[in-house]
């Protein structure tokens, strides 16, 4: 993901997609913990500049890519 100037990444997750295998849990504690069943829960706020390469590996490590990196002017609905 590139980000465009004045936006800021996010995570999001597709909830249809996730198998709750918790790889993104273990890659990135501090933004995204876990719901009582294993699945991810996501922090609200942007991700902020020094946790951004840990968010990258994340979403790259997700073996059912349900994790994603967007824009905050995306669209959640696309």
């Amino acid at each position: 993901m590139m980000s465009k100037p004045g936006t800021t990444p996010h995570l999001r997750i597709n909830p249809l997609a996730c198998h709750a295998h918790g790889v993104c849990i273990e890659a990135l504690p501090e933004m995204i913990g876990s719901d009582p069943w294993g699945y991810p829960v996501l922090w609200e706020n942007p991700v902020p500049g020094h946790l951004l390469a840990h968010a990258r590996r994340a979403v790259a490590s997700c073996p059912t890519l349900a994790l994603q990196l967007v824009d905050s002017d995306t669209n959640p609905r696309q």
